[in-house]
């Protein structure tokens, strides 16, 4: 199985989509990412199980 898996997230402060790899290995997490158009620093929640992303949600950090 796949734990890896790309998706494409909308930045919070520019809203810009870009793609990132979400590792579902371990369940349910927040990330801090900067965004890969304006470099603002975002947070990420993800909600997943191995090899499925329930949900994504950013917001500005």
């Amino acid at each position: 199985m796949d734990w890896l898996v790309e998706i494409e997230v909308e930045c919070a402060s520019c809203g810009e989509a870009f793609p990132v790899t979400v590792d579902t290995s371990q369940g349910d997490y927040t990330t801090m990412d900067d965004c890969a158009v304006c470099c603002r620093p975002m947070q990420v929640d993800v909600r997943c199980v191995p090899g499925r992303i329930l949900s994504v949600e950013t917001s500005a950090a």
